[in-house]
């Protein structure tokens, strides 16, 4: 039975009806049972839970949902690209809808959200995808960044169907009708010195096109139109100017108290309200705008600007006494005309040096030193040749007839002259603090005897501090630590407990801290008499010495291998010694010490005599022999 076949639309219904599942269990779990499920390849599944996220954008939008269900949108198809059920540029595309469809004022907390979020776009799965997106969103934050061609401003192309040449009482009855109280006296607009007729009507919403599509400006004849409009529609502006007296009190009451901000989103090129429109702050203040962003447009050095479009110098000037004039109209336009106006040419400052750091590559911003160090002239002084440092006194350098170094202080002085020579001094043995194992662990040793009855918590293997220390003592003079061994030990204090009890095997039991005169001499004649007493037989049945190890290790050498077996070592373990090291008698050393810990009070002279004749080591079981009767 063949495979069932993919489906788009059912593909995508299951995904959309498994997107809303996941947000509201806040989990990616169902969308990732409904992507496994789902047949067909996963090229063509991931495709659909792409169009399946922007469904859902757009329905959020739609229903004008807020700003904090976008993001979980959005961060569920991060977590779907983390886990490879859709296209690393699916976030990317979503962040763009949004920006696309919501107003400033949230599209504030998005791009919150993308800073935050810096660290997982500069990772590798996201970086290749995104990083185009990313800088074409903060393009549409720059006011040059693109113009919308489509955006065509229709008026009227038509003189003969104008009502501009009738009287103001004819245009009242025509279709617009004031109510009483709408427009005051102190509202109405001053007569203007240039009449309101058709050709300004038609020149000033020709400017338009021109602000649309600025390319217009780089064609001789187009840009002579263009300068004759602007210059009519300027003059206007000038001999037309507003006051706050003129400005309607009713926005000068809603800007005071925080009113909204106006923004033209399309203009009304209705002939009846041109008079009214010029009387409008706000509305020249945008028609002033438009014309700085095509300024700034003309005149900057745009990356992907083709290179046939350049500005003549007489161009260039007019551009430049224009920008000047719109600024000065900014600044009287009220109210605040002064801060607007200066708010403006600061954003646009801002804007120029965005786009030549962009047609720089988007270098690193480095700041280079202006002049050296040592130049403390202004920079276009000569640089001043470095001063040289006098030479010190023989007397302070220990040349001097005492040798002595003089540090400035007394004691510093005392305490460096008392080994001139460093090297020397590290070398010093009073500088050798490591101490001797028995010194170091003879209270452990005492306290791991059961007679001593103390309990663990008062043990010195329990203490963080001793712990480390006895690692570090041992890593350098004990050859039981470099040991491989097949126990677990869980703690620390379990593995010197350990320790403890096969040096207290090895090593020389603790002296008593507190003897008398008799007991001393008792103990010693009674140590005298046993050892006077022990036969070589007795000798042999003694665990064997670490000093005994050492010596007949470097005998054993390359024999090591031949005797392993006898010791009952495995082959693991024979492997593991090997590994170790590649020196022959380290190798004999660790095949000894292993046995000693695998035998215990077994590991006798005797017992490994007996194995080294079972090897075929006679020679080395004599030797052996003749130094445990040489010892006794």
């Amino acid at each position: 039975m063949s495979p069932p076949l993919f489906s788009l639309p059912e593909a995508r219904l299951r995904f959309t009806t498994s997107t809303r599942d996941a947000l509201i269990n806040k989990s990616i779990k169902p969308l990732l049972n409904a992507f496994n499920q789902v047949p067909g390849s996963e090229n063509e599944k991931k495709c659909t839970l792409d169009q399946a996220f922007r469904v859902i954008v757009e329905e959020e939008i739609i229903n004008k949902a807020p700003c904090e269900n976008l993001l979980a949108i959005i961060s569920l198809a991060i977590s779907g690209v983390t886990e490879g059920i859709c296209t690393a540029s699916t976030p990317f595309v979503l962040l763009g809808d949004v920006l696309d469809c919501l107003p400033l004022d949230q599209c504030d907390k998005i791009f919150t959200f993308v800073e935050k979020n810096v660290a997982t776009w500069k990772s590798n799965t996201f970086y290749s995808a995104g990083k185009n997106y990313l800088l074409r969103m903060c393009n549409g934050l720059n006011l040059q960044s693109q113009f919308n061609l489509e955006n065509v401003t229709v008026f009227n192309t038509n003189e003969h169907e104008s009502t501009l040449g009738q009287k103001h009482t004819e245009e009242r009855e025509e279709g617009m009708d004031v109510e009483e109280g709408e427009m005051g006296d102190d509202e109405a607009p001053t007569s203007c010195s240039i009449p309101i007729d058709y050709n300004l009507y038609r020149k000033f919403w020709s400017l338009q096109d021109y602000f649309r599509n600025p390319v217009q400006c780089y064609e001789k004849v187009s840009w002579k139109t263009f300068l004759k409009y602007s210059e009519e529609v300027l003059a206007v502006f000038k001999s037309y100017k507003l006051d706050d007296t003129q400005a309607s009190r009713k926005k000068l009451e809603e800007l005071k108290t925080g009113g909204e901000h106006v923004y033209f989103a399309k203009f009304l090129t209705s002939e009846k309200l041109m008079d009214l429109q010029l009387s409008d702050s706000n509305f020249r203040r945008h028609i002033l705008l438009q014309y700085l962003i095509l300024f700034q447009y003309l005149k900057g050095q745009v990356k992907f600007k083709s290179s046939n479009y350049v500005l003549t110098d007489e161009q260039s000037l007019w551009i430049e006494d224009t920008t000047k004039a719109v600024y000065q109209l900014l600044s009287e336009n009220p109210p605040d005309g002064e801060r607007f106006s200066k708010m403006v040419e600061h954003i646009l400052n801002t804007e120029e040096n965005w786009n030549s750091w962009k047609n720089e590559g988007c270098p690193s911003f480095v700041k280079e030193r202006s002049q050296p160090e040592f130049q403390l002239g202004p920079p276009d002084s000569k640089p001043m040749r470095p001063v040289r440092k006098r030479p010190a006194p023989e007397d302070f350098l220990g040349k001097g007839p005492n040798k002595k170094i003089l540090m400035g202080n007394e004691e510093l002085t005392r305490l460096w002259n008392l080994c001139p020579d460093n090297m020397e001094a590290c070398k010093s043995e009073s500088r050798e603090y490591m101490p001797t194992l028995e010194e170091f662990f003879e209270e452990a040793i005492e306290q791991a005897d059961p007679e001593n009855m103390v309990e663990n918590k008062y043990k010195a293997v329990n203490n963080s501090n001793y712990g480390w220390r006895a690692l570090r003592l041992l890593a350098r003079r004990s050859p039981h630590f470099f040991q491989p061994t097949n126990q677990q030990f869980k703690s620390l204090p379990e593995y010197l407990e350990n320790m403890v009890i096969k040096l207290a095997k090895e090593l020389p039991p603790p002296s008593e801290e507190i003897k008398t005169g008799e007991d001393e001499d008792e103990e010693d004649n009674d140590a005298l008499l046993k050892e006077n007493n022990e036969s070589p037989e007795v000798q042999r049945d003694k665990a064997m010495t670490g000093e005994q190890i050492e010596s007949f290790a470097n005998r054993l050498g390359e024999q090591w291998k031949a005797l392993a077996p006898y010791l009952e070592m495995k082959d693991a373990d024979i492997r593991q010694i090997e590994s170790d090291s590649e020196d022959m008698k380290m190798r004999a050393k660790q095949l000894l010490v292993a046995w000693q810990d695998q035998e215990g009070v077994h590991a006798t002279p005797e017992n490994l005599i007996t194995a080294l004749n079972k090897a075929g080591l006679s020679d080395l079981a004599e030797s052996l022999t003749n130094d445990t009767e040489s010892s006794s």
